[in-house]
């Protein structure tokens, strides 16, 4: 045995929820669990002993939807997060600008600021950016990434003017006069996205180490990231994976979700990407495909017009005929789908597409499965079992949202949203993540408001929609062994059995035991992948 960990409360998680006090590696993979005194009979001169302590050993956790290259690139930006006003934002640029000595010309990006903080619940404008340099382009999103917002000179070399048309799936706001006012939701933030700097794929290495790291440290082993987006050419974002991994750079396992246009999911699969296997660390997973916004900008797209803006129902980014071509070639060609789908709109064109491609083409296992999956009523939450679909889920949500979900869709329509509970009691397969850099990825957070209903400063007193409530175990079982199922990988991770990775994670108090408003409070003590310990206390 290379490794042995003893006097532990080791929660297997497995399907009878076992408990143990020792456990044994072998070659990077769980070779036995026991007491102590039998694990320790498997013992050799050279096999390493690591005592527990009595603390709580879970299976290493799943962040199931992410964008480490995205919260890679943001690490260097200026963050907005904090901000309270516009005034706030100004000044938060002025100062990133100063301090990185950022010459003229040079692009300024910033991210994360969120208007229903501000003390004027408006979107910054190209007047507002202008304020902090009309040298610098400037490029701000909102925490959602459905928004940006851009200074007169970026509106100028994207070439967005009175006489541009508006694109499909976006829209880009004028003011009074019919100019363009900065700010761009959903596809017309392509009008700059498709400018900004490019990054050297030295640049991504850094940053998918550097949240390496940090994953590791919240106690995460494996993602699920979606990271195509944050280049032109896919391919360097696979070669870019694939590299780290022959290199052994690459210390957590990822699942890439794969985030493309209808042109190049047909050059993925020209190219056999579809049937690439991968390796223990890295493998290409389900066609990511953002079919509407995000509730906090009203962008989420919603059978009915919101009921705090009577103008509008969102954004849908596709027609239903391009996003029935988009589900059905994926599906044709054995790949799983993974789409964001907010408002209720979005998930139910999301569902219908999905519903016509099993019934051309029926297939076993296909593990298809809706990202968000927020604004629903009862016959969507019914749906989810009916095509046994995958709900991507991200408990720490209800922090913010809880705040505006009854402003923006309406008391009753509430009441059926962010039902994980019903989804699990339902039998759905309900995987936990953060998305982030919308949201952080910490854990605890996370498992907090999954079991708590709160948001991380404890209102409500009861939780909001209290029956929503998720056990310990179940929410556990959505970072771990659900995340593990929508990868196709449940046999090889998610719980801690005989002959599974010995992928672990420690923890410094007992979740099990402590106080439910505690648990954003309990410490990551030793992070374990493949048998090594990556992270420690």
């Amino acid at each position: 045995m290379n490794s042995i960990y003893i006097n532990g409360k080791i929660s297997s998680l497995d399907n009878n929820n076992n408990f143990y006090e020792a456990l044994a590696v072998k070659d990077g993979l769980i070779a036995a669990l026991g007491r102590n005194t039998e694990i320790l009979k498997l013992k050799n001169e050279n096999t390493k002993i690591i005592d527990l302590n009595g603390k709580l050993m879970l299976p290493a956790f799943n962040d199931s939807h992410m964008h480490v290259v995205e919260y890679g690139e943001n690490l260097i930006h200026a963050d907005l997060k904090g901000a309270k006003s516009i005034e706030d934002i100004i000044n938060t640029l002025k100062d990133f600008k100063e301090k990185s000595n950022v010459a003229a010309g040079e692009w300024i990006i910033g991210y994360g600021w969120n208007q229903d903080y501000f003390d004027v619940h408006r979107f910054p404008t190209r007047e507002d950016l202008d304020k902090v340099s009309t040298e610098n382009p400037i490029y701000i999103t909102r925490a959602c990434i459905h928004v940006a917002c851009v200074n007169t000179i970026v509106l100028k070399l994207a070439g967005i003017n009175k006489n541009t048309k508006q694109v499909d799936g976006g829209v880009f706001e004028v003011d009074n006069y019919g100019q363009p006012n900065g700010v761009l939701r959903e596809e017309a933030m392509s009008f700059v996205t498709s400018i900004l700097p490019q990054k050297t794929k030295g640049d991504i290495k850094k940053s998918i180490l550097s949240v390496s790291k940090k994953l590791l440290k919240s106690g995460i082993a494996s993602v699920q990231s979606d990271d195509f987006g944050n280049v032109k050419l896919y391919e360097d974002i696979i070669n870019v994976y694939k590299e780290l991994d022959e290199e052994g750079l690459l210390n957590i396992r990822v699942n890439q979700q794969c985030n493309m246009e209808l042109s190049q999911l047909k050059d993925f699969i020209l190219k056999g990407y579809n049937l690439d296997k991968g390796s223990s660390h890295f493998k290409l997973g389900p066609l990511k495909i953002i079919s509407d916004g995000s509730l906090g900008a009203r962008t989420a797209y919603m059978r009915n017009f919101y009921e705090d803006d009577k103008t509008t129902k969102g954004i849908s980014i596709y027609n239903k005929e391009i996003l029935q071509e988009l589900i059905s070639t994926a599906h044709d060609n054995n790949m799983s789908v993974a789409v964001h789908a907010i408002g209720d709109g979005a998930i139910e064109m999301a569902m219908n597409c999905i519903e016509v491609a099993i019934k051309n083409n029926p297939k076993k296992d296909t593990r298809h499965g809706i990202v968000h999956c927020q604004i629903t009523d009862e016959m969507l939450l019914n749906r989810f079992k009916k095509l046994d679909l995958i709900a991507y889920i991200q408990p720490i949500f209800i922090h913010y949202d809880q705040h505006i979900l009854e402003d923006r869709v309406g008391k009753e329509l509430a009441k059926t949203s962010y039902n994980w509970k019903t989804l699990i009691d339902l039998g759905v397969v309900v995987c936990g993540s953060s998305d982030c850099p919308v949201e952080s990825f910490d854990l605890m957070n996370n498992l907090y408001c999954a079991v708590t209903r709160k948001d991380l400063n404890g209102y409500p007193e009861e939780g909001y929609n209290k029956s929503q409530c998720l056990s310990i175990e179940e929410a556990l079982k959505c970072f771990t062994i659900g995340g593990a199922y929508a990868s196709f990988e449940e046999n090889l991770k998610g719980t801690l059995e005989v002959g599974k990775f010995a992928d672990m994670v420690v923890l410094d108090e007992d979740i099990y035991r402590c106080d439910k408003n505690k648990i954003k409070d309990i410490n990551i003590n030793m992070t374990i992948v493949g048998g090594d310990i990556k992270y420690s206390l």
